[in-house]
């Protein structure tokens, strides 16, 4: 995985290639110009810095970047939300205080409180808890069966983006995949951006890029988004199709995970089966006579 700096450059060129000049107004359209998007010039232009300090940044020679000029660029590149949050992340690396919790294991640990919690909304509302890089680190018992069986995984597989790209029952499991594998990627870049020297994250991007070519095509268009809540549709292997919204909570003492729990419209088809998948769930841990 490639150096903040190395990240910085390839998101602003993509970002540039993916305006319009046109419908920004500006001159020389897309037939006149030998590349698509908008030229540094114009950018520096919109963003009111000389194109020469912008050409610096684009290509990873700016050490340190002022927030006025990151908030400058966010608007000169029409930038989202999410992408700003992203460029900043970035943008910040270099004056970060390193994590206390050490490289190995920055958030990893469920606390017991929390893990209580999933305990307590089990058999009603499925829960778990996700960590940084989209490792899923704890679950209760009708959260661990929503999707994929998640104590049938080995420990290092239990991550989302693992299991979209390269599990061969993720497109069974997601009529929709090709959505499920884009929020993935977004949601995978902006934690890259949280945390661009986490182990686990460049591991999870590595093998990634090496074993799956539309996670790579897919990468490389630097786009950044997290879902946080919407409705998610799963063909359950024992219950058929269901349409499960889902709410994505950061937990207040462990700001690098997040409490994702599912539930369904009361009186729909997808409540009636989510309580035979808790009934089968609960069966399942009564211990034989």
């Amino acid at each position: 995985m490639p150096s903040a700096e190395a990240e910085i450059s390839s998101f602003l060129k993509a970002r540039r290639a993916a305006l319009d000049p046109d419908a920004l107004g500006l001159p020389g359209g897309l037939h006149r110009r030998r590349v698509r998007g908008l030229r540094r010039e114009e950018v520096a232009q919109l963003a009111g810095i000389s194109v020469d300090y912008y050409t610096r940044i684009e290509q990873g020679r700016a050490p340190a970047i002022s927030d006025g000029v990151l908030d400058a660029l966010a608007g000169a590149l029409r930038l989202t939300g999410g992408e700003a949050t992203y460029l900043r992340n970035l943008a910040s690396h270099g004056r970060r205080t390193p994590d206390a919790r050490g490289p190995d294991d920055p958030g990893r640990t469920v606390r017991p409180e929390v893990r209580q919690l999933l305990h307590a909304m089990d058999g009603a509302v499925p829960a778990m808890i996700f960590g940084r890089g989209l490792d899923v680190l704890a679950w209760n018992a009708l959260g661990g069966r929503i999707g994929f069986d998640l104590d049938a995984i080995a420990p290092d597989r239990r991550n989302s983006a693992l299991l979209v790209f390269l599990d061969p029952a993720a497109r069974t499991l997601h009529p929709d995949w090709e959505r499920v594998a884009e929020q993935a990627v977004g949601a995978l870049r902006a934690e890259s951006g949280r945390y661009p020297d986490d182990p686990r994250i460049r591991a999870v991007v590595g093998e990634l890029l090496d074993r799956s070519p539309e996670f790579r095509t897919a990468w490389e268009a630097q786009a950044v988004s997290e879902c946080r809540y919407g409705v998610k549709r799963i063909v359950h292997p024992q219950v058929g199709a269901l349409d499960i919204t889902f709410e994505s909570l950061r937990l207040a003492a462990e700001d690098d995970q997040l409490l994702v729990t599912y539930s369904a419209q009361e009186g729909s088809l997808t409540e009636t089966r989510l309580r035979e998948l808790a009934r089968r769930v609960a069966g399942e841990r009564v211990p034989a006579a």
